[in-house]
């Protein structure tokens, strides 16, 4: 089920269609289109799980699926940014470009956005776009930081003969893309059991805080990435996306809370601090299930 409530600023959690009627507080946090827009993004009315309800953690989808969760309107901006940049490249594609088409088999479905002739005069080019962080770039393009020795010690103070470090930037590091490459990886194969070729698939990466000094010291100099994703094995696809679909059937059939997410979904530990909408219902759902078998 779709997100039921909104926090406010305050913390206060008010049902969604009761903020959207009164607001509680003497004024509203945003405007009220906003927050209506906002409130529709919540609700897409699909049944079948999608290929990106499938890449996050089965525990977080499931307890999406089965709880009213609260989410806080701020949080939400940064996907309506992504859904108005999907809305104009859809309102100008051209004609031979497909844009924002929904295909299914019988595990899942997916809605690309790009498909055609985006880079060059070559065909069958399938792309994605990505409105994200400086630090999940530095991530994706493998940029990571080094303290390397400055040569100089500290005079004065508590590191007084200690050696003087600084931070290096370097660009062989590993290309954290999992999450892209399952998810346009699996539109490929949509695709090509459509009767599409693809033949090659590219993210269009936005960097949303490009120009800060957090970003520049994170080696994020541009507005505007281009990312090549590389193909994985149909075979260890349909396995794994199978798999974690069927987990989560028993899972909705059963009414049993699966297990953990793991360290890679939830990006070890940090979207449970801090991103996950249903972090909450998550602790206090192992906390009765403890109780339960304490008791």
């Amino acid at each position: 089920m779709p997100a039921k409530e909104f926090i406010c600023p305050d913390g206060h959690h008010v049902r969604i269609t009761e903020c959207l009627k009164h607001c509680p507080l003497s004024e509203r946090c945003m405007f009220l289109p906003t927050l209506k827009i906002i409130a529709q993004s919540l609700n897409r009315g699909l049944t079948v799980p999608t290929v990106t309800e499938l890449i996050a953690g089965v525990r977080e989808t499931y307890l999406k699926k089965t709880t009213e969760y609260a989410v806080n309107p701020s949080d939400v901006l940064y996907a309506l940014n992504g859904q108005a940049i999907h809305t104009l490249h859809e309102q100008n594609v051209g004609e031979h470009i497909l844009s924002e088409v929904r295909l299914n088999d019988d595990i899942t479905s997916g809605k690309f956005d790009l498909y055609g002739n985006l880079l060059d005069n070559e065909s069958g080019v399938l792309g994605d776009l990505k409105v994200t962080s400086s630090y999940k770039l530095m991530k994706a393009l493998g940029i990571y930081k080094v303290r390397v020795p400055t040569g100089e010690i500290y005079k004065t103070g508590a590191k007084k003969g200690q050696p003087k470090y600084r931070f290096e930037l370097r660009y062989d590091g590993v290309h954290h893309v999992m999450e892209w490459a399952l998810q346009l990886n699996y539109y490929r194969m949509l695709l090509e059991r459509h009767g599409f070729q693809v033949n090659k698939m590219y993210i269009q990466a936005i960097c949303r805080d490009s120009g800060l000094r957090i970003a520049a010291e994170r080696g994020i100099d541009k507005n505007l990435y281009i990312i090549p994703i590389h193909r994985i094995s149909d075979h260890w696809l349909t396995r794994y996306f199978k798999h974690k679909a069927s987990v989560l059937q028993d899972s909705m059939e059963t009414n049993n809370l699966p297990k953990k997410c793991s360290c890679s979904e939830c990006w070890h530990g940090r979207k449970c601090q801090s991103y996950c909408d249903v972090r909450s219902e998550c602790e206090a759902r192992e906390e009765r299930d403890l109780d339960e078998r304490v008791g």
